[in-house]
């Protein structure tokens, strides 16, 4: 290989320093919502059976409204609308004697000697092909689902089962990649018991089963295949391909090197039918090449290197999709995660370069400089690029040339020539994606749904930087689908519905694509956001529609800067001053926090008695910033004042909380407490500020006592014993009484 795909493959954590990521921080999400919140307020459904894990396979059906799942021992048929209504399920368990076998080879009865359903595809407009482990025993049905949308039908003959070998995998710890082109299946599989021979198989369909050269490590070395796509070459059918997604060890590591993990994507013709004399029922068109995600650095590239999914992302030209990959790291010292983006012409390019040849007394792979036969190997037999008309048809020498060339010595780097977005040490693994373009009022943007191995989605916007190709990605939001935080296993979209569904071990969860509410209730909140989902259009954060008048919408995904499109606006509330208490000596809590976790929190003080002059809360030991507010200890009557809080972000700057310190001196606390000892019981009527303020102060209790914001209350309290006053006190009121008595982190208030 050349010099730069050596230094791509070397691991070493020198490497991951000097490319600036050993201390990089994970991005921040504009917003993290919690499974409770995304519950109570944001639309989250779920569904889950009773006694069964893993639901793996999700198949989406718009025309018929529903979304079918494949799950351990069943298949559920959903509603799109609602997945925990109209639930429809089907018990499809192993036999009695399969698991029995299964167990005899000394796998666990209770959880890997069951039917775990691993794929769905729709076969035509009446039945679904299903296919499941079967008890370390392939099997696939054919599942009828009726065509009358308003009574849906779930329904499998259990005498009219097929063979799942080469289909489907045995172990329920494989994943399975496929997909189905007419009546054909293609899929990326172990085909047998052991999980040794894996192959790159087509069955179905009335044409002969084709498969990869067996225990051939130039073509497979223990891959893990990710996903399979059908992408058309032309308006002729005969030059259609088939995309493998795979990772694998590579074979053109050097041996100093060891075992190094590589991503891949490998292509097929759909026409081809094998060699007449070599290669019979094997491909004759099988080629791969390296993906690779890395970021470039002084002294080598940091490299993603382990595939987790692909997403294929439509666009205006039916050839040219594009390619969203997840990947991660297999290095035990760095943990990080990235999104690269592929053209399929970059794939294409990959495949017409030269293949790598291995040569020379250290057997180095390098470009083969030789002579290729034609036609070239790796090209479809078609009227497009020749004359031949069957791949039974190519010469001998092409045919040796494709079993001992699988393998292309130039990779395919992504757009822009590193990732589109990554993260470094958050904790997780990204492992599913899928994409939504959406249209906005200046132009169209792609919308990322990432899952990950804690339960979560990130949702991220590809968003242009400088010139075209390159572009970065924005997290806006963190969403946590699941309360048991369970790796997400599958995703799939509707952008009809605009609903996401996401499947993991434990369930399956829905939820809309946009929250345009939670970004706030004003106009500058709307457009800091950037979602291309959410417009404002006058009243309120709503969901963006591209036929509504411009003038009764303002977005700005682009830059996000509300200074233009939010000036005049006067939609924000009126900040009210809230008044907070302190005694000389104490502390006091002004709280206040940011909607967006993007944004950083400002302090602006004005001394009592200056109407004029305003400064900047200095930063120093009595002053603490939280996440929550900020934290003045050891008050001083000059202390007393106007506490201005705003948020600031991407520059702009937006009023939160105006606040009113008033500190007393110790003895007008002791003075208070004693009036309010003495003092008859209140009627009805409006509430005195300093009653809040005594709750909170023990009398005689000198100059160390804290207080805590006032709170407006609907009727006074009647006057309570000072015995009984007390003991409420210590027990249950003012954490920044409880402060004064311990250490207490900063995180507590």
């Amino acid at each position: 290989m050349g010099r730069a795909e050596a230094a791509a493959m070397i691991p070493g954590l020198a490497l991951l320093w000097a490319a600036g990521l050993g201390g990089a921080a994970p991005s921040t999400p504009r917003l993290r919502l919690s499974f409770q919140e995304l519950q109570a307020r944001h639309g989250l459904r779920t569904f889950r059976l009773e006694r069964t894990c893993c639901y793996e396979a999700l198949l989406l059906d718009e025309e018929r409204g529903r979304l079918f799942v494949g799950a351990e021992n069943h298949v559920a048929s959903l509603s799109l609308d609602n997945i925990s209504k109209r639930a429809k399920k089907l018990a499809w368990p192993a036999r009695v004697e399969w698991r029995e076998e299964c167990n005899w080879a000394g796998k666990d009865i209770g959880t890997e000697c069951m039917n775990f359903v691993k794929l769905l595809h729709a076969y035509n407009h009446t039945h679904l092909l299903a296919c499941g482990t079967g008890a370390f025993h392939p099997v696939c049905a054919f599942v009828e689902v009726g065509q009358r949308l308003e009574e849906p039908m779930l329904r499998l003959d259990p005498r009219r089962l097929e063979d799942g070998k080469g289909k489907s995998p045995y172990d329920p710890r494989h994943r399975a990649a496929s997909v189905l082109v007419g009546e054909e299946l293609y899929s990326g599989v172990a085909a047998d018991l052991m999980g040794r021979d894996f192959t790159i198989f087509r069955s179905l369909g009335q044409r002969p089963s084709l498969r990869t050269e067996p225990h051939d490590s130039r073509w497979l070395n223990e891959p893990k295949f990710i996903k399979v796509f059908w992408i058309p070459e032309s308006e002729n059918p005969d030059d259609d391909k088939i995309y493998f997604f795979f990772r694998e060890s590579a074979v053109e590591a050097t041996p100093a090197l060891g075992r190094l993990s590589v991503s891949r994507v490998g292509q097929i013709c759909r026409n081809d039918v094998g060699g007449q004399r070599s290669l019979v029922n094997k491909w004759t068109t099988f080629l791969k090449a390296r993906l690779v995600c890395s970021v470039p650095g002084a002294e080598g590239d940091t490299n993603f290197d382990q595939l987790q999914d692909v997403f294929l992302l439509s666009s205006r030209d039916r050839w040219t999709p594009l390619l969203y990959a997840v990947f991660s790291t297999s290095s035990s010292i760095f943990q990080g995660s990235a999104v690269c983006v592929y053209s399929m012409n970059d794939v294409r390019r990959a495949f017409l370069g030269p293949f790598a040849h291995k040569e020379g007394p250290m057997h180095q792979w390098v470009s083969y400089q030789g002579r290729v036969p034609y036609p070239r190997p790796g090209m479809c037999p078609s009227k497009t690029f020749g004359t031949f008309s069957s791949t039974k048809d190519f010469p001998d020498d092409v045919i040796q040339f494709a079993r001992n060339h699988p393998l292309m010595y130039n990779s395919v780097l992504p757009i822009g020539g590193r990732p589109l977005f990554q993260q470094v040490g958050a904790g997780y693994t990204f492992t599913q994606i899928t994409a939504d373009r959406v249209a906005a009022a200046d132009g169209y943007y792609d919308v990322l749904f990432i899952g990950t191995d804690a339960g979560t989605v990130l949702k991220v916007i590809s968003v242009p930087k400088g010139g075209w190709p390159n572009a970065e990605g924005l997290l806006l939001e963190e969403l946590h689908m699941f309360e048991d935080s369970a790796a997400v296993t599958s995703m799939q979209i509707s952008s009809k519905r605009h609903q996401l569904y996401v499947a993991s071990r434990s369930g399956v969860a829905q939820i809309p694509l946009h929250r345009c509410a939670a970004h706030g209730r004003a106009c500058a909140e709307c457009c800091l956001a950037r979602d291309p989902y959410c417009a404002w259009d006058g009243a309120k954060c709503t969901r963006f529609q591209p036929s509504a008048k411009r003038r009764f919408r303002r977005q700005d995904v682009r830059n996000g800067d509300p200074s233009t499109l939010c000036s005049g606006d006067s939609s924000h509330p009126v900040l009210l001053e809230q008044k907070v208490l302190g005694v000389e000596g104490g502390s006091a809590f002004l709280e206040c926090e940011a909607r967006s976790l993007q944004a950083h929190v400002e302090w602006t003080f004005q001394r009592a008695g200056e109407s004029a002059y305003t400064q900047q809360v200095p930063a120093e030991e009595r002053a603490e910033r939280t996440r929550r507010g900020l934290l003045l200890r050891g008050l001083r009557r000059g202390d007393s004042g106007l506490y201005l809080c705003a948020a600031v972000e991407q520059g702009f700057s937006q009023p939160l909380r105006r606040l009113a310190l008033h500190v007393l001196s110790a003895a007008q606390a002791e003075r208070l407490a004693r009036t309010e000892d003495t003092a008859p019981v209140a009627p009805p009527g409006p509430k005195l500020w300093y009653r809040d303020f005594l709750q909170l102060v023990e009398p005689g209790g000198g100059g160390a006592n804290s207080l805590r914001m006032c709170r407006p209350q609907p009727a006074p309290r009647p006057q309570v014993p000072e015995s009984r006053r007390k003991g409420r006190n210590r027990r249950t009121h003012a954490p920044e009484l409880r402060a004064e008595r311990g250490p207490r982190s900063a995180a507590d208030w």
